[in-house]
């Protein structure tokens, strides 16, 4: 069985915008909504729960990829058993509240699912050598894992910008392994969750007609964070690439979840202080935030992931030149400060 991977693209796109749109109807029928709170960055009551569409168009697709030699099966499993978990977990809190410790848990068994059947962490370029983290990795790569997941939820607050930041990933990702020609067999994968992500976003552009949730953010976190340990089985260069394709993220919300862990906040509830909630109140638009974090992945990021791909042997000195200015930049806007009383 063959799978030509470009009606396949476009058959994620269809399929995901039609099921995000039946998802819209259920919710506003069935009343599952965001209603705006002290802790919203939206003033009206939205539809939530839109990212089931890419969930069940990915694990379609993959089902069918999975049939088609020569797809790489483990990766398949790893996607599709952990991200399923980290769906349903997020689903359910989407409807109510589910425990943290939960939460947690279900997330720290996704990761390490995904990393078993990948066979953990692989070695890494740095400089002109690899480093091989050995038992060590399994570890880092769990909690790369759970970060990567979770910083999607914590990112996923205004119309558009985390379904934007997943398509510009993971396409850049795509694009950075044709420019490296290194064959690493995520191709048909990865067009189909940029597509799925693309078709959700028809309807989550500013302004949104319906949320991801966390079944989506959870989920397209997982992906994302999977997709960069298994382009690193056949790149040890990758996983630096993929760090610096997520940079805007990376820094606002890791800037942000220190200087309230530092204040003795609880991390794990919801906030408005990430650097793009502060520009969006300040701007009084989620579109214009969210194309400026395209314009700064286009003018800065990109061309510094290209650097990498390029000149490989500098990949991780490369994003010691790449993040600097994301975080100066983040706490130039106010990442993680102390935030106002709502008004």
């Amino acid at each position: 069985m063959s799978v030509d991977t470009t009606s396949l693209g476009i058959g994620a796109l269809v399929l995901s915008a039609l099921i995000t749109g039946a998802v819209r109807r259920l919710a506003v029928s069935r009343g599952v909504m965001d209603v705006p709170n002290e802790r919203s960055s939206h003033s009206r009551a939205t539809p939530r729960g839109g990212g089931v569409s890419i969930v069940l168009v990915c694990v379609v697709a993959w089902l069918i990829l999975a049939l088609a030699a020569p797809a790489p099966r483990d990766l398949l499993i790893a996607l599709a058993g952990g991200g399923i978990a980290v769906a349903l977990v997020g689903f359910a809190d989407d409807l109510f509240s589910v425990h943290p410790v939960i939460r947690l848990a279900v997330h720290l068994g996704a990761a390490a699912w995904a990393v078993v059947w990948l066979g953990g962490l692989p070695p890494l370029q740095v400089g002109d050598h690899e480093l091989h983290p050995g038992a060590a990795g399994y570890v880092a790569a769990v909690l790369g894992i759970v970060w990567v997941l979770n910083l999607f939820n914590f990112m996923d607050g205004i119309d558009g910008i985390a379904a934007t930041e997943a398509v510009f990933v993971v396409a850049g990702a795509a694009g950075l392994t044709l420019l490296s020609r290194h064959a690493d067999g995520l191709l048909a994968i990865e067009i189909v969750f940029v597509a799925a992500c693309a078709g959700f976003l028809l309807w989550n552009w500013p302004p949104a007609k319906i949320f991801m949730g966390d079944v989506g953010s959870g989920f397209v976190g997982y992906v994302v964070a999977v997709l960069a340990l298994a382009g690193s089985r056949s790149d040890p260069a990758a996983i630096w690439k993929w760090l610096i394709l997520g940079g805007v993220f990376f820094t606002d919300a890791t800037v942000t979840l220190v200087r309230r862990g530092l204040r003795g906040e609880p991390v794990h509830e919801a906030h408005r202080s990430h650097a793009y909630q502060w520009l969006a109140r300040r701007w009084r638009s989620h579109k214009r935030v969210t194309l400026t974090v395209v314009l700064l992945n286009v003018v800065w990021v990109l061309p510094c992931a290209v650097l990498a791909t390029l000149y490989p042997e500098t990949a991780l000195w490369m994003v010691l030149v790449a993040f600097p200015p994301l975080v100066l930049l983040a706490l130039g806007v106010g990442a993680g400060r102390r935030e106002p009383p709502r008004s």
